[in-house]
């Protein structure tokens, strides 16, 4: 018994889909995070011409106490720690990045004008300080803001302060 004309388009796709997981992973545009346990908790923006083998991106993630870190993810030999100018829309500041995983680096300090320019500009460049440049650091912010609180609905707190139906009957 052969399979008909839909299952054999239904089963070429599923494997067509399968195979492109993997090489899709550092992708141009804004994302799901696909690393390993990341799943919805995290949106990675990548530069345009990112593949995976060299690639430039900015993940936005929920951490595990629920506050809100912006990583740097790069293919640079020298890995992602450092210093790191950050250009959004013209207007470029500078940031300390420390070693941190599942990215490579975290950005610490205050780092609100980072999170609320990629919500809301244009387009984003990363530009490591000391060490080789990017090859491909032009982020498009299309789509950054829905992204961005999609994964951070998260970090949202699960119940109220003093919420009244704490009680097991409730």
């Amino acid at each position: 018994m052969g399979f008909d004309r839909t299952q054999k388009l239904t089963v070429g796709l599923l494997v067509l889909a399968l195979s492109l997981g993997p090489a899709c992973a550092q992708e141009a545009g804004w994302h799901y995070s696909p690393l390993p346990g990341e799943g919805d908790r995290a949106t990675l923006g990548c530069a345009r011409g990112s593949t995976p083998d060299v690639f430039a991106c900015i993940a936005v993630r929920c951490e595990d106490d629920f506050s809100i870190g912006v990583h740097i993810h790069t293919s640079r030999p020298e890995g992602s720690a450092g210093r790191w100018a950050i250009t959004v829309d013209k207007e470029t500041r500078s940031f300390d990045a420390e070693a941190a995983k599942p990215y490579g680096a975290q950005l610490v300090g205050d780092f609100s004008w980072v999170l609320d320019n990629l919500r809301n500009g244009a387009v984003a460049y990363l530009e490591p300080e000391a060490g080789s440049g990017m090859p491909a650091n032009h982020i498009a912010l299309d789509g950054s803001l829905y992204a961005i609180n999609r994964a951070l609905a998260y970090c949202a707190p699960r119940v109220a302060p003093g919420e009244p139906n704490a009680g097991a009957g409730v």
